[in-house]
């Protein structure tokens, strides 16, 4: 029988079962679940850096994006709450967008 030992969605554990098997599960305590979610996030960013499509590419930030939805919530945030927080960063200091790449600063 394969051990997993992480995080799944919510739904797997019904969809294990409506394929003829049977899954064993723990409903995790705060604590536990906040590691289990770093963890879940690592996975997902180092799935994303492996996509070799656009659409592979798009599933795993689609991943990432849920993980940070449950992250937020664990910090009593709201999405709309965590976006204005990155909204008011990229006012203050910027995006990505311009691609700038910063090599050294001089003294």
């Amino acid at each position: 029988m394969p051990k997993y030992n992480k995080l799944v969605r919510d739904g797997i554990p019904e969809i294990i079962k409506s394929n003829g098997k049977k899954a064993k599960v723990e409903i995790l305590q705060q604590d536990r679940y906040i590691l289990e979610l770093k963890k879940k996030l690592r996975e997902e960013v180092e799935e994303y850096q492996s996509a070799s499509t656009n659409q592979e590419g798009l599933e795993e930030l689609a991943d990432i994006l849920e993980v940070i939805h449950s992250l937020s919530r664990v910090h009593r945030a709201s999405i709309e709450e965590l976006e204005q927080i990155r909204s008011s960063k990229a006012n203050k200091r910027g995006s990505f967008h311009e691609k700038v790449f910063l090599i050294e600063v001089e003294e």
